[in-house]
């Protein structure tokens, strides 16, 4: 669509001006109108400054993330806590938001808000921007009457999520660090220190222990080699990354992450830590139990994890208890099962739920805390091993060379 430039007056008669891409100059001048902006002047911007918008606008078209959605159901709930009608507010949005998916998106909502659908349906038809829970959180509230404390609610949980998510990579940070730190250390010392030794071997002539001839033969076939590793390693980066975007791959990889040392454990509690305060706030606004389950596996970001939630939404369309179905998943501790019980038998299931959600999130902070003091002895053996192994390959040939000089 072209874009215009605009002068206009506000209501208390100060100066705005900006830029709207619209059909028309008079679809330009009803959006100000309905903003409460009374259009002075309405032009077309040049090519030249249309060819610079559309350049920054490529730039800033990202997919939005937790921020662009938390800052959204912040000013919806401030938005409908004050009465603003509902296309009002979406029009407002598209003018401030900076995400240009995202404005894409709420114009085709307030569009559709415009033609007769309620908001839950618009918001559907962006799955890849709203989840299944944030649709349902709204569709309740709708129906409730209650829409402005479902955008709270959707906001609290936004910015715990992003929460976890910062935990998760706060622990996977330090060991993937620690391991691309080492693999740089060994090609470095096989591609180019290892072959000055080499070479000063072969000049001397002296016989080599069998430590420094695998050293040699391992630093040869990096020398010779080191291309097609690199290029293997990045293909296989690129492949791993395509695969875990197909449905197999995902699972696989939901499942083995959570088997990887040190770390494995602490991705587990992150990942219940999500699921129970998805389900504490889902049941809080009202949303029906195994509606809630399902959408709350959509969720968790694990598809491992969602399989468990769903074997435990069909315990409970068999009719069993949520203890019970929770404890045959294998996944909960002893604790969790027993305040999962008692939110049963009082009827505050979604107030225990929240308690496990700061429960696990607790042993997840303390577990990031400590994981660098972990590490560091696994880390300290390997670099021992490391120059345990050069040690030997490189220092016994040059006594040997010693002795053969005195």
């Amino acid at each position: 669509m072209p874009l215009f430039v605009y002068k206009g007056r506000s209501g208390r008669g100060a100066l705005m001006q900006g830029t709207i891409e619209a059909s028309s100059s008079d679809a330009v001048a009803t959006q100000l109108l309905n903003s409460g902006i009374t259009p002075i002047e309405i032009n077309r911007d040049s090519k030249e400054e249309l060819s610079s918008r559309s350049v920054f606008l490529y730039l800033r078209s990202q997919p939005p993330g937790l921020d662009d959605l938390i800052l959204f159901c912040r000013q919806m709930y401030t938005l409908m806590k004050s009465g603003v009608p509902m296309a009002k507010s979406l029009l407002g949005l598209t003018l401030s938001t900076r995400n240009v998916q995202m404005v894409d998106a709420l114009k085709d909502i307030l569009s559709n808000i415009e033609s007769g659908r309620d908001l839950s349906s618009s918001l559907a038809r962006h799955p890849h921007i709203f989840t299944s829970l944030f649709i349902s959180m709204v569709r309740v509230g709708e129906e409730t009457g209650r829409l402005d404390e479902s955008f709270l609610r959707i906001t609290q949980y936004l910015e715990r999520e992003k929460e976890t998510r910062e935990r998760i990579k706060t622990a996977l940070r330090y060991p993937i660090f620690v391991l691309i730190a080492i693999g740089i250390a060994l090609a470095i010392i096989n591609i180019w220190v290892i072959p000055v030794f080499a070479g000063l071997f072969d000049k001397a002539g002296v016989p080599l222990p069998w430590q420094t001839r695998v050293l040699l033969a391992i630093s040869a076939f990096f020398v010779a080699w080191w291309p097609v590793m690199l290029g293997a390693i990045i293909g296989g980066i690129f492949g791993f990354r395509l695969y875990i975007k197909t449905e197999n791959g995902r699972y696989w990889w939901d499942r083995n992450k959570l088997r990887i040392p040190l770390v494995g454990d602490i991705i587990m509690r992150a990942t219940l830590a999500r699921f129970a305060r998805a389900f504490s706030m889902a049941l809080t606004s009202g949303v029906p139990l195994i509606q809630a389950m399902t959408v709350v596996a959509r969720s968790v970001d694990n598809e491992f994890i969602a399989e468990y939630i769903l074997n435990m939404r069909n315990g409970i369309e068999r009719g069993e208890s949520l203890t019970r179905t929770a404890t045959l998943t294998n996944i909960f501790t002893p604790l969790v099962l027993q305040m999962l019980a008692v939110g049963e038998e009082t009827g505050k299931v979604d107030d225990l739920l929240a308690d496990v959600a700061d429960y696990y999130e607790r042993e997840v902070d303390y577990d990031i805390r400590n994981l660098s003091s972990a590490i560091e002895p696994i880390m300290i053996v390997i670099i021992g091993i490391m120059v345990l192994i050069l040690a030997l390959g490189v220092f016994l040939p040059m006594w040997d060379l010693a002795t053969v000089i005195r």
